[in-house]
């Protein structure tokens, strides 16, 4: 698994109708600090569901430890970014869909009161509902039934996975009232500060920044900065950009034919005895046993 191109991800969802799409996402021998969904926001919002495994996810420099049966909601615009707990099957379902999904409803006065501010994050839920109101998890039977529609594909299914959702949102607006959960503005601004900054790593991973230059680029001192940066990724500055260079040099690995000082090279990474030092402390495995296997 590697990263996308761009930090901003675009999810390609069922249709225009109706944007939504499921993501089931299995890693059979994952390991500890193993990246299990790598760092990226979209517009869309994403649910998800934990079914076996246990892992933590960053969501809006924020850390949610989750276990089997456990929802996490990540609101539209949230960086967030997830690694395994321990050794063994991970698996999880994300379902992913666009607030215009419910576009049609923009007439109905109750979903506009409860349903709406949400969609438009003027509130947001708790990204674990069921930490902070254990009632709210009543709910979570939804997911499953939209799992089921999914994977059945029924006549009409699009239309029925639209109404669970808007159910499923309705049910938690009842636990969490629009008026209660107003929008943490600190943390959006954090976010939106650090957005740049993180899609520009993305795309330039090959090139050489230090940590004086990053916390320069979002006006923060380099102390603050680092605090910062592994609150709101779940790691250092250093690790971040080590894991980026990693994961592309897996992708080369894989998908070209480029010997393995080539691939160091680029990545951004000079020395080739330190690259495949790097790539096995973050693979498990050394580059030339990684192309080997094919893995």
């Amino acid at each position: 698994m590697t990263y996308p191109n761009e930090l901003k991800e675009y999810p390609k969802l069922e249709e225009t109708d109706y944007p939504f799409r499921l993501f089931f996402n299995q890693i059979q021998e994952a390991r500890p600090e193993q990246n299990i969904l790598f760092l990226h926001w979209h517009e869309h919002f994403e649910i998800i569901l934990m079914r076996s495994g246990r892992a933590i996810f960053h969501v809006d420099s924020k850390p949610y430890e989750a276990g089997p049966g456990d929802v996490l909601i990540v609101p539209s615009g949230g960086l967030h970014v997830g690694f395994s707990l321990a050794h063994g099957l991970i698996d999880y379902v994300s379902i992913v869909f666009h607030p215009s999904l419910f576009k049609d409803r923009s007439q109905d006065t109750q979903h506009e009161q409860l349903v709406a501010p949400y969609l438009n994050n003027r509130c947001r839920f708790p990204v674990m509902p069921a930490l902070q109101l254990p009632e709210s998890s009543a709910s979570y039977p939804l997911l499953q039934s939209i799992i089921r529609e999914v994977e059945c594909k029924e006549p009409a299914f699009q239309l029925v996975v639209k109404n669970l959702l808007h159910l499923f949102f309705m049910m938690l607006s009842r636990c969490f009232p629009p008026p209660q959960r107003q929008t943490d503005y600190r943390s959006s601004l954090n976010r939106e500060r650090f957005k740049a900054l993180l899609e520009h790593l993305e795309q330039h991973y090959d090139e050489k920044m230090s940590i004086e230059e990053a916390a320069r680029s979002v006006n923060l001192n380099p102390f603050h900065f680092c605090k910062m940066f592994k609150k709101l990724t779940g790691r250092t500055f250093i690790d971040h950009v080590n894991l980026l260079r990693i994961n592309e040099a897996e992708r080369l690995l894989l998908e070209s034919d480029l010997t393995v000082t080539e691939i160091a090279g680029n990545v951004g990474c000079d020395n080739p005895n330190y690259f495949t030092k790097l790539y096995k402390q973050y693979k498990g495995k050394t580059p030339s046993q990684a192309r080997k296997s094919g893995v």
